[in-house]
């Protein structure tokens, strides 16, 4: 079986053209892993990138990569026709059973929908519902993106969403529609936990409204008189209004710190050493970083919203109303008066964790619903 699995380059994103080596997004990256130990098939990784970049041509034992240069005229604005068009000659030379687009934020979903073969697509954020929540301006980033993932989904053969809320969110759009959890680098299932005193916890997102960090902040402003806690926050800043505030906010109280973006080794020692991870987000579809947690034996503190319900529960974690301070503050209080209950409630999660999230497993659902997706083409094809 031949797949070509259409991703972004992380290069790309950051503009990292000077590194020889592809990198990819937690989620991809893992299930790339997870493909590896199936040699029976063949995947062939695409990224389109604006800069030249050099790269090899084998990534894996049974993983073989491609970048295509695309100028900047063919990318969003053109609603990414130069990288449409660039993917189909390339899929004409390689001529795949199935084409697999990760994500439906860039260039890579339209690409395989319109690559004229049996294609899939993997949901990771939902972004109709993330530009209705930000109200996004007309012709924005965001209201262009939203637009074109409606498109992708309705000519898509069907749809991998990572939780049931992606679910419920496309499902009256797409043809079929599978639910399977992303992967985790197996290195975080090998993490060995030695949190640090005073108690410190952690918030892994981008510093934006969505996220959610300045009532995270007010909310702990209560329960620091009580005992000493640390907050450790990291993410890029994007920018924003919001994200000045935060800093502003920062600076006023010792007791927080904004560290920036870290990489996995960085961020698997990180989650070895606090005693919780917290994420206030208004909105989550799968974030990577509760994986992430829950494969580190990590302590998980998450707003009821979106699919995190989905990933802990009250034997797995703590959940909270993202908009009401008194209640992320009751929950933090509930969590620090029992250590020894939030461990067991963590150790717990990494075990149902390793049945869900393991590369090998996710993967292997994954060639259940490629072999699904081909079967049926060939019958419909007779």
């Amino acid at each position: 079986m031949k797949i070509a699995f259409l991703t972004t380059d992380s290069r790309e994103h950051f503009h990292d053209y000077s590194n020889p080596n592809p990198y990819f997004g937690t989620a991809p990256q893992a299930l790339l892993a997870g493909f590896e130990d199936f040699p029976g098939i063949e995947v062939h990784v695409v990224s389109c990138v604006q800069s030249p970049v050099r790269s090899p041509a084998t990534i894996g034992r049974n993983l073989y990569y491609h970048s295509l240069l695309v100028p900047k005229l063919g990318w969003l604005r053109s609603g990414y026709l130069g990288c449409r068009r660039a993917v189909l000659k390339l899929l004409d030379r390689l001529q795949p059973d199935l084409v697999h687009g990760q994500g439906t934020e860039r260039d890579c979903a339209l690409s395989a929908v319109f690559s004229g073969r049996p294609s899939i697509l993997t949901v990771h954020g939902n972004m109709r519902r993330i530009a209705r929540l930000n109200h996004a301006r007309p012709f924005s980033f965001g209201w262009i993106t939203a637009r074109l993932e409606g498109v992708a989904l309705r000519r898509a053969a069907g749809v991998v969403c990572i939780t049931q809320h992606t679910k419920r969110e496309v499902e009256n759009l797409a043809r079929r529609v599978w639910v399977v959890s992303n992967a985790v680098d197996p290195a975080f299932f090998s993490v060995k936990r030695n949190p640090v005193s005073p108690p410190l916890l952690v918030c892994v997102a981008t510093i934006s409204s969505l996220k959610n960090q300045q009532r995270l902040i007010a909310a702990v402003d209560s329960p620091i008189r009580e005992q000493p806690i640390r907050l450790l926050f990291l993410g890029l800043a994007d920018g924003s209004d919001y994200s000045k505030q935060f800093q502003q906010i920062l600076s006023s109280r010792p007791w927080c710190e904004h560290r920036g973006f870290v990489k996995p080794p960085e961020l698997r020692q990180i989650l070895g050493s606090v005693s919780g991870l917290v994420l206030p987000s208004l909105e989550e579809n799968c974030p990577m970083v509760i994986l992430e947690a829950i494969a580190a034996g990590t302590p998980v503190l998450a707003s009821s919203v979106g699919g995190i319900p989905e990933l802990i529960d009250s034997s797995s974690g703590w959940l909270f109303d993202p908009l009401a301070e008194s209640d992320i503050a009751g929950r933090i209080r509930e969590f620090l008066s029992s250590s020894a209950r939030a461990n067991a409630m963590a150790e717990f999660a990494r075990e149902k964790g390793k049945e869900r999230f393991h590369p090998k497993v996710v993967a292997a659902r994954h060639l259940e619903i490629y072999r699904e997706m081909l079967n049926g083409s060939r019958s419909a094809a007779s």
